[in-house]
């Protein structure tokens, strides 16, 4: 079995530094040790696969897509752009603190940090350039402050992970996600305010109450998909798929009928651009799934589960090993493929050492969030670049503080497990 397990590692690492897609890797570099190991691969992968997608929480991936590239067209980081502004533009700095919360924002509303980047990017740091914030200080923190909406539900990655840990609930793990990504969005509005205090940023004239307040009226309907789609999977009205569709068309007639920014002419390509990034996702999920079960038939998430067990029995020294762990693997890998692959390897040992289910989710997404805003994979940097129209090698030490703030945020959650276990359970009492 550790023979299999070299052969799949090999297969995989080579495929890789071709520059084989991810999903495409991992069938492969399953298929190769099936037939090493003499069976009927072609079946077994075959089965495996679909067997992988037999889920039906998976069904609200497509839908929450479909929600997230309606309401990136729809008007809505406009409009949530222009509440935040309201509210903290009085201040030094007071552009940053938007920014960052309009991420927030718009990524809990779509639940995608790449839409977040480009609809809230491609507004607010032309906005930011031209009251004299360093374009590339803009990039950095619209980069790391998008990546805060993966982990505010709605989050398609949670329900990744809900079905890769096998019954987890997914409305627990909404809940779980709420303080810990608003403790990560503040140590980052706390990177913001200490460069003000440094470069001296400019406040814009403070907001009349009336002002804010029609500024609050023309976000309320963006707001309000949140209120819809938590409140009805917490009041048990509908399950996260179902509400993942509710999702779809209150964003369809919002944008298309009330505020109009989405013509029925577009919606074919709208369609279709949902269709192809859910396929990429559930290729990962069918290709993640073959090679999660070749795996546990050799034994091999046992075996390095007693090899993690075996380095120490601190809880807190294996809590800090698996952190730096999953930093690096989201330095390498994207954030579905990670957790696929490493939620079956380490959550028997989160187990043993008393770490909830739930818990170790928000540890794991959060960590994996980082490898978002890094190079080789880092999909947010790629495109807050593009957008700001700078080079990585430029944008990468204003990085630096905001790593070191979520890298803070996240040992605080790892550590005080209430952040994320609180409301969850004050929920099910």
């Amino acid at each position: 079995m550790q023979e299999l397990s070299i052969l799949f590692g090999c297969a995989f690492l080579l495929l890789m530094l071709l520059n084989t897609p991810i999903a495409v890797a991992l069938a492969l570099a399953t298929l190769l040790s099936l037939i090493a190991t003499g069976s009927d691969a072609s079946y077994v992968l075959a089965s495996k696969f679909a067997n992988g997608l037999d889920s039906f929480a998976l069904l609200a991936i497509p839908f929450f897509i479909l929600a997230g590239y309606l309401m990136g067209q729809g008007g809505m980081a406009h409009r949530l752009m222009d509440f935040a502004a309201s509210l903290v533009g009085r201040f030094p700095g007071g552009l940053a603190y938007a920014n960052a919360l309009t991420c927030m924002m718009f990524g809990s509303v779509s639940g995608s940090a790449t839409a977040a980047v480009s609809s809230v990017g491609s507004f607010m740091i032309p906005q930011m350039n031209q009251r004299g914030y360093p374009r590339d200080f803009n990039i950095a923190l619209t980069a790391t402050a998008a990546t805060t909406g993966v982990i505010i539900p709605p989050s398609n990655v949670m329900i990744v992970f809900a079905v890769a840990a096998g019954g987890v609930s997914i409305a627990d793990l909404f809940l779980a996600g709420i303080f810990p990504g608003i403790l990560i969005g503040l140590s980052l509005c706390l990177v913001c305010f200490l460069a003000s205090l440094k470069l001296k940023f400019p406040a814009e004239a403070p907001a009349p109450l009336q002002q804010v307040g029609l500024a609050f009226k023309r976000a309320f309907l963006s707001l309000l998909l949140v209120v819809i789609i938590l409140g009805g999977i917490l009041s048990g009205i509908y399950t996260a798929t179902e509400a993942a569709a509710v999702a779809v068309l209150y964003a369809l007639v919002v944008s298309v009928f009330i505020y109009k920014s989405v013509r029925l002419t577009q919606l074919p390509s709208i369609f279709l651009k949902t269709g192809a990034t859910t396929a990429v996702v559930m290729l990962l999920i069918g290709a993640s799934s073959g090679m999660a079960w070749m795996l546990s038939s050799a034994n091999i998430p046992q075996q390095l589960s007693e090899s993690i067990l075996a380095l120490s029995e601190n809880k807190y020294l294996v809590l800090l090993a698996i952190n730096l762990l999953l930093l690096l693997v989201g330095i390498f890998m994207d954030i579905t493929p990670a957790i696929l692959i490493f939620t079956p390897i380490l959550l028997p040992v989160m187990r043993q050492f008393g770490i909830s289910d739930i818990h170790f989710g928000i540890i794991m997404i959060s960590n994996l969030c980082i490898g978002l805003c890094t190079p080789p994979v880092g999909t947010c940097l790629f495109v807050g670049c593009g957008v700001g129209k700078s080079r990585i090698a430029k944008v990468a030490p204003y990085m630096l503080p905001f790593f070191l703030s979520m890298i803070i945020a996240i040992l605080v959650l790892t550590f005080v497990p209430a952040v994320s276990e609180w409301l969850p359970r004050a929920y099910n009492e």
